[in-house]
Parts: structure tokens; C-alpha cells; sequence
């Protein structure tokens, strides 16, 4: 007797336009979604600061976006960065389904 277990189906991953709009409502979200939790704590984590470093250096004349622009920049970067990691575990469970 073989004490083998067949290996079970890799679990459906959140579809990436889900994964794109929890990562714009959200900073870190979409990461979470797509299992990377550490690393959307991380992006949170320096949104808030270099949001509010900005703050500190902008002129007080700017506007909100600007005087919360580093915030801004690094919460792109993470949209983008979850959309495609979103992306990538959804076209590898593609292939492997």
C-alpha cells in the first residue's frame, strides 16, 4: 500500500480587477488579497510616512495632493504592484487548472 495522496488543486486566487480595486480603495489590500500580507503592511506603512513627511516639506499654498504626494506616489506603486502580482498568481492557476 502507498500512503501517496494525489496533490489536491491549487486554490482559485481573487480575480485581479478585484485585487486592482481592493488595492485602490486600500493601500496594502490588494497584496493581502493576493497573499502577500507583509508586504501590503509594508506599503501601508510607508503611505503613511512619506505622506505624512510631505507635509512637513510642502508649502503650505499646495494642494491636498500635493502636500500628501509622496503618500500618493508610493500608493501607485503599490496599485501597480498588486495588480500585477494579482495578475501573475491568476494566469499561473490558469495554466496549472
Amino acid at each position: 500500500m502507498s500512503d501517496v495522496q494525489p496533490a489536491a488543486a491549487p486554490k482559485k486566487p481573487w480575480h485581479p480587477y478585484l485585487v486592482l480595486a481592493a488595492a485602490l480603495l486600500l493601500p496594502g489590500m490588494g497584496h493581502v488579497l493576493s497573499g502577500k500580507p507583509v508586504k501590503g503592511l509594508q506599503f501601508a506603512f510607508f503611505v503613511v510616512l512619506f505622506g505624512w513627511l510631505t507635509t512637513k516639506i510642502a508649502p503650505a499654498e499646495a494642494t491636498f495632493i500635493g502636500q500628501h504626494a509622496g503618500g500618493v506616489f508610493v500608493w501607485c506603486l503599490s496599485v501597480l504592484d498588486a495588480y500585477r502580482l494579482g495578475r501573475l498568481r491568476w494566469e499561473e492557476w490558469r495554466r496549472k487548472g
